[in-house]
């Protein structure tokens, strides 16, 4: 087996890589994947564009976490799988022994293991991430497909816990790929959608994913009484979810939603930023704010089960489909998405673009 692979390293801020490094073993425990998909994502392009994760990964390092792939090695001590299998990984696994684990919050472990490197050849899996957050892919499961289930969990677990039922009313600020699986998945679960958008080309794409009704930001006088004015009565949302991270959209989300109703802040704006909101509002209008970071195993499963059951539109988010090799290009285009194009997720092919 050769020794070095082709794999895409963070230097800093909009300094990505690509370099022959040596290519991981399994210790015990650990897997060694091939990864045959790798998708790109809002959170890389944060990291990209700021040059680190306080959490996730302090470069110089391996880049990416979504990912799909074959074991190609299996550490010691590993029965659940075998080489041959096709596998998802997720990005991170938690300790199940910490205070928050304890408490049901397992995205908030202590000693939350992240794991990066998905634009590569091949990636190590760590022992805890194998034991907790790996799955069988089955037949008939594309690869890339597969790899949606790391950020799908991350949404379903802001839609459950902003509490959405049947026949709610949600507003979702941001039509990126975060906005719109939350769109996607509110829609599967019987909620009617108002969709925020930026862009003339968002609007075809909201729709794709279930918004029902849309309002284009710059196009109307005022951006939340033209949002109120589609819920019933005028009254606000049952939901708003608020998937841009940056202060204004933060406080139109606490506008938006109605009396009694919940705003789930699911977009992370920089370290130090600080927001306005009406306290009047919310106390008085007995209003919930809440935020969701990460998933958890719990999650993670739900999501996979959703991508395999077919109900989910996965070939509709990979909007691109490119080698290892333009992984560079792709990021430093990512950066301007102002083009008028229609550009979700692009699928990264290490061993090539399968025709």
């Amino acid at each position: 087996m050769i020794s070095q692979m082709t794999a895409a390293v963070l230097y800093g801020k909009e300094d990505l890589r690509l370099e022959q490094v040596a290519i991981p073993q399994a210790a015990a425990g650990e897997l060694l994947v091939r990864v045959c998909a790798a998708l790109t994502c809002g959170t890389d392009l944060k990291v990209y564009r700021r040059g680190y994760h306080a959490m996730m990964l302090k470069p110089p390092i391996l880049f990416g976490h979504e990912l799909a792939g074959v074991v190609a090695e299996v550490g010691a001590g590993v029965t659940a799988f075998r080489e041959g299998d096709r596998v998802v990984a997720l990005n991170s696994a938690p300790c199940d022994r910490c205070f928050f684990c304890t408490h049901g919050q397992q995205n908030l472990c202590e000693e939350l293991l992240f794991n990066n490197g998905a634009y590569a050849e091949y990636i190590r899996i760590p022992a805890r991430i194998v034991e907790k957050n790996t799955l069988l892919i089955p037949d008939g499961i594309q690869f890339e497909h597969a790899a949606l289930t790391e950020p799908l969990a991350c949404v379903v677990r802001g839609l459950e816990e902003s509490g959405a039922q049947p026949g709610d009313t949600m507003v979702v600020i941001g039509a990126g790929p975060i906005g719109l699986m939350f769109m996607h998945v509110a829609e599967l679960a019987g909620v009617n959608v108002i969709a925020v958008v930026k862009r003339e080309d968002q609007i075809a794409t909201a729709r794709l994913f279930g918004a029902t009704s849309i309002v284009q930001i710059g196009t109307v006088q005022d951006i939340v009484a033209a949002t109120r004015a589609l819920t019933p009565q005028g009254r606000g949302a049952d939901i708003v979810i608020e998937a841009v991270a940056t202060p204004g959209t933060w406080e139109w989300a606490v506008d938006m939603v109605r009396k009694g109703g919940v705003v789930n802040f699911f977009g992370g704006p920089p370290s130090g930023t600080k927001v306005q909101l009406d306290t009047n509002r919310i106390h008085y209008g007995d209003i919930t704010l809440k935020a969701s970071f990460h998933h958890t195993p719990a999650t993670c499963r739900t999501a996979f089960e959703l991508v395999a059951s077919g109900r989910f539109k996965c070939a509709d988010y990979i909007t691109g489909r490119v080698g290892l090799e333009k992984v560079p290009e792709v990021f430093a285009r990512m950066m301007s998405r102002n083009n008028g194009s229609r550009d979700i997720k692009t699928a990264v092919f290490p061993e090539g673009e399968p025709k």
